[in-house]
């Protein structure tokens, strides 16, 4: 009598060994991929919520003058008693140019203080951004080597940060500034840290 062959299966399992990595490979690449895509930016929280802003002096923006007086840099005893927007921006930041109008538009608002903060930038295509779309910032400090940013917990430009009235971080907003987002995230803030304070 002659034994069953089993030279059939030993291939079949083999084949199974084989493929084993390869859908290990297909099964991560396809988490990455869904954690990569699947997330928000602007939900990225950040820990200095309900925290003093940073105790950061930046230079003033050379040049930069408001009816004739020069815009001054950022000190930070500015953010006690006032509302305060902070943008960290740049003119090679494309969203930043996106942004930049609805800035101007709410840069209007008297309750408030704009903060900028120019991010690696040189200071003649800072000041010609600032021209072209309007200059928002009654403040404009200088982080040129973008340690200032790193303290602020920039992930990169643009980012803008509600500052209360006491001086500690209400809101961060990691992203541009957009008409989907200005009215039903920004101003929503912005009308928080403005009630809490009064």
């Amino acid at each position: 009598m002659s034994e069953p062959s089993t030279s059939g299966a030993a291939p079949q399992s083999r084949r199974w060994l084989v493929m084993l990595p390869l859908l290990g490979f297909i099964a991560l690449a396809g988490i990455f991929l869904l954690r990569l895509h699947g997330g928000d930016p602007s939900k990225i929280p950040s820990a200095l919520i309900g925290r003093p802003a940073p105790q950061t002096t930046l230079p003033a923006l050379e040049g930069l003058v408001n009816n004739g007086t020069q815009v001054p840099g950022l000190d930070p005893a500015v953010f006690k008693g006032k509302v305060s927007v902070v943008n960290v921006w740049a003119s090679w930041c494309v969203p930043c140019h996106d942004e930049a109008p609805l800035l101007t538009e709410l840069g209007q608002d008297k309750r408030l203080q704009f903060v900028g903060i120019n991010y690696k930038d040189a200071a003649d295509n800072a000041r010609r951004f600032l021209g072209r779309y309007g200059n928002p910032f009654g403040i404009v400090g200088v982080d040129g080597n973008g340690r200032a940013s790193i303290e602020w917990g920039v992930y990169g430009v643009p980012e803008t940060f509600v500052v209360g009235r006491e001086g500690t971080i209400v809101y961060k907003m990691v992203g541009p500034v957009t008409s989907e987002n200005v009215d039903t995230v920004l101003k929503v803030e912005i009308e928080k840290a403005l009630k809490a304070g009064s």
